[in-house]
């Protein structure tokens, strides 16, 4: 079976190829390789995913490339490529929001609904929840998104209902709920907390550390994302949630690192941001009903794995 993966030298992306190839898919590639983050921390994982076995990889833009071509011969697409990160969508930022993750998403379920392709795995978000009224959220629960990048991310997840609804399109759209682990991007908070605590820097947190998330890890993040792909009568435009299933507060997760990393670390709090609500949490009820899926990883588990890689790093 052939794959398509966009945004494959991403984070997510990257791992979903690495699985694919794993288990013996062709897999095809493609990523603008955008400077949000360093692209060479991008090319980097194209060079993990030639060493495991190779893959067919297209740099270009989903807003300009020749998607006919592009999905020639794909059974499966993995439609991962966003541009993330709340902070950056507001004001002028909002354009290159827009473009990349609504725009282009319209523009690949355009050609997807004049192919052959047998299902399009989209990545959405638990961004599109916003400050929800109740905990944990099922996927009945009212959409209203707290920052920009939420709205698109939203928007990309509609694109996918309706153009199931009105095309048959195959799309399976799934609301990630902090997806953190090896590879993940410099940005992101897991991350920046690990790089201060192994240089011995006090670690900046938005607000006053008591903002609770629910952190996926990222080895579940793909067990979900090719159980979506690859589990038969799956209705289309199924939305499910993607999430760990164990929420901690932020000044707890900051404890439990100086616990891995075997020292104490320390906290410098800074202004809270816009955009950033109080608390996620998702139930996976659906998730284990229609795809069979549940995460399999702890928040402890997960953690000292990506303390490891970011320590193999700094080396």
């Amino acid at each position: 079976m052939r794959a398509l993966v966009t945004g494959v030298a991403g984070f997510v992306g990257s791992h979903t190829a690495e699985a694919l190839l794993a288990l013996g898919h062709d897999v095809r590639g493609v990523d603008v390789l955008t400077d949000y983050y360093d692209p060479a921390l991008k090319k980097d994982n194209l060079r993990l995913l030639q060493d495991a076995g190779g893959i067919d990889f297209v740099q270009d833009d989903l807003l300009t490339t020749d998607l006919d071509r592009l999905l020639d011969g794909v059974d499966v697409v993995f439609h991962l490529a966003a541009q993330p990160g709340v902070r950056a969508s507001w004001q002028t930022g909002f354009a290159v929001y827009a473009d990349a993750n609504v725009l282009a998403t319209q523009r690949l379920l355009e050609a997807t609904r004049q192919s052959a392709v047998q299902r399009l795995v989209y990545a959405s978000s638990s961004s599109v929840y916003g400050r929800a009224a109740s905990y944990p959220t099922d996927e009945t629960t009212p959409t209203r998104p707290y920052s920009p990048y939420g709205v698109t991310k939203l928007a990309g997840e509609h694109l996918c209902t309706l153009y199931a609804d009105n095309y048959g399109v195959p799309t399976v759209s799934l609301r990630y709920f902090t997806v953190f682990g090896p590879r993940q991007r410099p940005d992101m908070a897991m991350n920046r907390f690990i790089a201060a605590a192994l240089e011995d820097r006090p670690i900046g947190i938005y607000g006053d550390g008591t903002q609770i998330r629910d952190f996926t890890y990222v080895g579940d993040v793909v067990a979900a994302n090719l159980a979506a792909a690859f589990t038969p009568d799956v209705p289309p435009g199924t939305v499910v949630n993607v999430a760990g299933g164990g929420s901690i507060t932020v000044n707890e997760l900051v404890a439990l690192l100086g616990t891995v990393v075997g020292r104490p670390v320390r906290t410098q709090l800074q202004p809270a941001q816009p955009g950033d609500v109080q608390r996620t949490g998702g139930t996976v009820d659906r998730a284990q009903q229609v795809l069979g899926w549940k995460p399999q990883v702890s928040v402890p588990e997960g953690l000292a794995a990506q303390v490891a890689w970011q320590r193999s790093r700094a080396v």
